[in-house]
């Protein structure tokens, strides 16, 4: 494990200037070794000072689809929600864009975050109770990926705007519509070496919907939330955020796929949902919730909005959950919410 070069650092400043002027970008970009194939695969490391003797909660910052994580100018949000809270971050690049057979969910990626996970615990002291995982997009993938492969190691996730299931959103890519992009789908086939009829196998084994059931049985917390209008003015529909919901709440809860449907289509809510809406202080007028629902260790937030995630809301969940206890979901009196629109 070795510190990259302050000017690799520059770099990734230099990107984010744009998005955020609020805050430096005080994270360091080390290179931890690959425990699955020994290669040296970069990260964004930091932590407080208190961290040096005293036990400190860790949040996992993931990158977006097409992007590796010297691109991602809205990590900048995170790191401030992580300074104000006296939490460490770790932001691993699980193998860059989601382009290549050992990037998009492959093994790999996956040790390569608890690698990540495991060089925060060696370089200062981790409340191993508290380490949570958030991402948007691709990292919102990632983010549900992980809490089904390794629900043992997370105490809470937060995940936005998320792909999870690549078969459905390969053929999603495909159609002429808005909100659709192929490239996308060309990207999950360079991945996983074909199209899904091709290789049904690989892409369930890179999809979340495959392995959240383990989340569920270990009782992992899950904030999950996209802008109702994603799939139209983004390029992933909301249903997989809403499947992502179903395969974690409890049994009569689940959204129907006709309900869905409707959703993803009119970029409303059915008349018979209208009800489950929320108050919630992260979320004000521009950004809106139209729907909310919440089932045991799970919460679906549907808001004004696109391919966009709030991480000051993810976070404030995610600070309330402990490793081993039934979710909470207590909202402060006030906060203030942060809507990002996302690279994907």
């Amino acid at each position: 494990m070795r510190i990259v070069p302050a000017a690799a650092v520059c770099a990734f400043a230099a990107l984010s200037a744009s998005a955020s002027t609020n805050a430096t970008w005080a994270a360091k970009l080390v290179e931890v070794k690959s425990s699955a194939d020994g290669t040296m695969q970069q990260c964004w490391f930091w932590a407080p000072e208190i961290a040096k003797t005293q036990a400190v909660p860790l949040v996992v910052g993931l990158h977006t689809w097409s992007y590796d994580l010297l691109r991602d100018a809205h990590c900048k949000t995170l790191q401030r929600e992580a300074e104000r809270l006296g939490w460490a971050l770790v932001g691993p690049n699980f193998r860059g864009p989601n382009s290549t057979p050992q990037a998009c969910g492959s093994d790999l990626a996956v040790q390569d975050i608890v690698d990540a996970v495991e060089y925060a615990k060696s370089a200062v002291k981790i409340d191993s109770s508290r380490i949570y995982i958030t991402g948007g997009s691709g990292g919102g993938h990632m983010t549900l990926l992980m809490v089904g492969r390794h629900p043992e190691i997370f105490a809470g996730a937060a995940a936005f705007c998320p792909i999870t299931d690549l078969a459905r959103w390969y053929e999603e890519s495909l159609e002429k519509h808005p909100g659709r992009s192929a490239r996308y789908a060309r990207m999950m086939k360079d991945a996983c070496g074909g199209s899904p009829t091709e290789r049904k196998d690989e892409y369930a084994h890179r999809s979340p919907l495959t392995w959240l059931r383990k989340a569920k049985e270990a009782g992992v917390p899950v904030y999950v939330a996209t802008g109702i209008r994603d799939g139209w003015t983004g390029s992933v529909p909301v249903g997989h955020a809403i499947r992502a919901f179903n395969a974690l709440c409890n049994p009569g809860d689940a959204v129907s796929e006709d309900d869905i449907r409707s959703i993803e289509a009119n970029q409303a809510i059915p008349l018979s949902l209208k009800s489950e809406s929320a108050a919630d202080p992260f979320y004000g007028a521009k950004m809106r919730i139209h729907f909310r629902r919440t089932s045991g260790n799970v919460r679906l937030t549907l808001f004004e909005g696109g391919h966009s995630m709030n991480f000051p809301a993810g976070m404030d969940f995610m600070k309330r959950q402990r490793k081993g206890s039934p979710a909470d979901w207590k909202l402060p009196s006030k906060g203030r919410g942060n809507t990002e629109s996302l690279s994907k």
